[in-house]
């Protein structure tokens, strides 16, 4: 028997009016989307028609605006909380995974066990999480802190997290329900499992109040990209979105992280790397070239040079002129530590101004953006997927809903003519889909070897 052709797999990374910083404003976008349940039932479904993989929320527990003084000529000062959003999407479709992004550093293991499970069972196995530590200092003003915690201290908390989490989710095997009349037997006490977990961050007794997930365990996916996030990724995840800005560097990570499995006991095809892509596609170039301009005019200055500073880890540039070069003395940030040394890179090698440097991040905040038409945006997908760069994207449209009706429309055909993306789902579940195997259940150790002291 012939083994299957290896195909993209592909995200719809939804970002309430799109993903470019002033597309609220073009006349094909939705302004109020944040707030609106019927452009994203409309958006779920139109990504499900196309055989999208997964919709992708990410997500922050603060504004997430620039600073104050921009707050109001963004669009992303409020939009729904996403496992409550996804929770409604997963009634209005099938198929389609749903990710929803939930951070290790402001919530709790028991929380988010019991909140992905249960979405799981609403949608009948589509569930992933999102994991992340967060990078802002207003989210931890939101949570009884006046500093958001250190980068190394997050990345231990989030490793315990992910731990306590899946040993959670394997409180019940998959037929411990017996729902038996007759006896009298709801479930197989034999068949449930306490957790006792005692760490350094946490302590957990369990076991969990729904039953084990239909996928076993709801899909993992990880958006790190630092030393620490990738040793995490390599450990646990089995969906990576990385932003990547050429075909050697997405090469390069893709090495990197894929190498670092084996020390964990992993198959490297169970991890897919997913890097973000922002395409403006056009029928001609001239067409996309047109596209692309008109959003770029739509960029106020201090919204542009505001969002420099946030990727940047907050840094004042406002002293210096937006058409000088980027400083040299600046300091690496406590937030994100691998976007604020891919924003200086690109800054360094291409030698661009304040002004050029945010021009380039308004599109997608760093990830690789690409304009032109279907099959030359299609030549780009194919040459990191076939070299050794990805195992599929996550769309981030400029617009929505017209940013993903072009990509549907214009460059989907072009991917399914060269065999590169499928026509129909695989399976039902997430998993299935993606090609990911379902985790067999694991009973935890026993309490007292589960004990650790903390220091």
């Amino acid at each position: 028997m012939s083994t299957p052709r290896r195909q993209i797999k592909l995200g719809a990374f939804v970002m309430a009016t799109g993903h470019h910083v002033a597309g609220w404003r073009h006349p094909g976008a939705q302004p109020d989307a944040g707030q609106n349940i019927a452009h994203y039932r409309q958006i779920a479904q139109a990504a499900e028609r196309a055989k999208f993989d997964a919709l992708f929320l990410a997500d922050g527990v603060a504004i997430r605006a620039h600073d104050q003084e921009t707050l109001h000529r963004t669009a992303r000062a409020a939009s729904f909380e996403p496992l409550t959003l996804l929770s409604a999407l997963s009634q209005v479709t099938e198929r389609i995974g749903l990710v929803a992004t939930v951070s290790t550093t402001y919530n709790e293991p028991y929380h988010v066990a019991r909140k992905f499970a249960s979405l799981d069972h609403l949608s009948d196995g589509r569930a992933g999480w999102n994991v992340v530590t967060s990078w802002s200092e207003h989210e931890a003003q939101n949570f009884n802190l006046d500093k958001h915690p250190e980068h190394a201290a997050r990345y231990q908390r989030a490793e315990e997290f992910v731990d306590v989490v899946r040993g959670l989710w394997d409180s019940w095997e998959d037929d411990a329900f017996l729902y038996d009349r007759e006896s009298g037997l709801l479930f197989d006490p034999e068949k449930l499992h306490t957790l006792h977990h005692h760490g350094q961050h946490f302590s957990v007794k369990g076991p969990l109040n729904v039953a084990r997930p239909v996928q076993g365990h709801p899909v993992i996916v990880q958006a790190g990209s630092s030393e620490a996030g990738q040793d995490l990724a390599a450990r646990t995840a089995e969906v990576i979105f990385t932003a990547q800005q050429s075909l050697a560097d997405a090469q390069a990570f893709y090495t990197s992280l894929k190498s670092r499995m084996a020390r964990h006991g992993r198959d490297p095809d169970q991890l897919k790397i997913m890097p973000g892509v922002f395409p403006v596609v056009g029928r001609s170039h001239s067409e996309a070239q047109e596209k692309y301009e008109e959003l770029q005019s739509l960029i106020h200055p201090s919204v542009g040079l505001s969002m420099l500073q946030q990727h940047l880890g907050g840094i004042d540039l406002s002293g210096y002129p937006l058409d000088g070069p980027l400083p040299e003395d600046l300091r690496e940030p406590n937030g994100s530590k691998s976007r604020f040394q891919l924003v200086t890179a690109l800054a360094r090698r291409e030698g661009l101004t304040l002004r050029q440097l945010y021009l380039r991040l308004a599109t997608a905040r760093g990830h690789w953006s690409l304009y032109g038409t279907p099959e030359s945006i299609v030549d780009e997908l194919e040459a990191w997927f076939t070299q050794g760069g990805a195992d599929g994207f996550n769309i981030m449209p400029p617009t929505l809903p017209g940013g993903l009706d072009d990509f549907i429309a214009l460059v989907l055909p072009e991917l399914r003519r060269r065999g590169l993306f499928r026509t129909e789902y695989e399976g039902r579940t997430l998993r299935e889909n993606l090609g990911l195997a379902r985790p067999a259940h694991q009973r935890p150790s026993r309490p007292d070897s589960a004990l650790t002291k903390v220091a």
